[in-house]
């Protein structure tokens, strides 16, 4: 099968939840897949992050912080802004359209035998279908461990299938309504599915609601809760002393600020834009933190600074600078009120009152 048909038939299952039924989401089906499979989801160690907003920009940390301590280090991630591929990614590399293919012509003729006998009832879905392959690939390639970012929920997502070294919930808000719950305590219910007993969580304190949860099931399961609250800066990023410029034309200036982390001082200094940021980037110091306790001692100082320096997160506030008589643009995936609340601070921060076009476009499902 070729690249350009398997990913034709992978949308064809139905693009993300936009045709997914509620009767998909069954670990059960998915732990089918991979005894199948032989596991690989059992051949690494992982970390498993969920929340609403912020994911992605902790799980892009996490990973550049982890390759800059020298682990071959597998990112997974959704959706794409481009190509398919950008879910699937090691040490920042995307998997070539050829792996791709193959690994997909793999898990597709299994999963059709496994209807065939019966021992499925239906074909994996869309994301059932990448996280195999994703598992497939990370395996066959031995990588020192995988970051896994949660697509939604997390009690029934396929990514929470592994048992996870450490397991981070980011800011929890409202979205997903029609598969979580209405109100934020119904969501948080479905993020601490992914929290182990006796197991590593790392969080941040954030709405009431969010916090009787997430503390609860910390209670309930004997969890090590670890706060992330030490890594949040002290000082105001809007302040002069915290802004530098960014040395990528189209980038926005930078944060810059000292941290105290595994008992050395460090300069923080992340591109990535926005005072919710700076939240989702403790949170990966945390959690590298933790697997520095448990397992990496490569994990250091100094590679920490060096991770969240070199970190790249497309979409998340991306200016690309005005040319040629084009204005100046601002790209960012904000897609529920949280999210628009996070955008609206930053393009204050950057743009103060000056007057903006904005242009928007969001799934059916979203709260417009």
């Amino acid at each position: 099968m070729s690249y350009q048909s398997a990913v034709a038939s992978m949308f064809a299952l139905g693009h993300e939840l936009a045709h997914t039924p509620s009767h998909k989401f069954d670990l059960a089906h998915m732990r089918v897949l991979l005894a199948a499979m032989n596991h690989p989801e059992r051949t690494f160690p992982s970390v498993l992050i969920a929340g609403t907003n912020g994911k992605g920009s902790t799980a892009a940390t996490l990973a550049s912080i982890l390759r800059a301590s020298n682990l071959k280090t597998a990112l997974y991630t959704s959706p794409h802004l481009m190509r398919i591929n950008e879910r699937i990614r090691i040490n920042g590399a995307a998997i070539a359209d050829d792996d791709f293919a193959a690994l997909h012509a793999q898990v597709d003729d299994l999963a059709e035998r496994l209807v065939g006998h019966g021992d499925l009832p239906w074909h994996p879905s869309f994301f059932e279908m990448m996280t195999a392959i994703a598992f497939s690939y990370f395996a066959r390639e031995k990588v020192d461990i995988a970051v896994l970012e949660v697509g939604m929920g997390g009690r029934l997502d396929a990514t929470n299938v592994v048992e996870p070294l450490v397991s981070v919930i980011t800011d929890i808000s409202l979205d997903h309504q029609k598969f979580l719950g209405n109100t934020v305590a119904d969501i948080a219910r479905e993020k601490v599915g992914i929290i182990r007993p006796g197991g590593v969580v790392v969080t941040l304190p954030q709405q009431p609601a969010a916090n009787d949860v997430i503390g609860n099931t910390i209670l309930d399961l004997d969890a090590a809760g670890v706060s992330a609250v030490p890594f949040v800066p002290p000082v105001s990023p809007a302040s002069p002393e915290s802004r530098v410029p960014s040395p990528e034309q189209n980038q926005a200036p930078r944060y810059r600020y000292p941290l105290s982390v595994m008992g050395k001082e460090i300069l923080v200094e992340t591109p990535l834009m926005g005072r919710h940021q700076l939240r989702n980037v403790a949170l990966a110091i945390a959690a590298a933190e933790q697997l520095g306790k448990e397992r990496f001692t490569g994990i250091t100082p100094e590679s920490i600074e060096r991770g969240i320096r070199e970190t790249r997160w497309p979409g998340r506030f991306h200016v690309l600078p005005s040319e040629k008589g084009r204005p100046e643009i601002v790209l960012d995936v904000a897609h529920n009120p949280a999210g628009a609340w996070a955008l609206r601070s930053a393009l204050s921060e950057r743009y103060g009152d000056r007057p903006l076009i904005f242009v928007f476009g969001a799934m059916r499902d979203k709260a417009i």
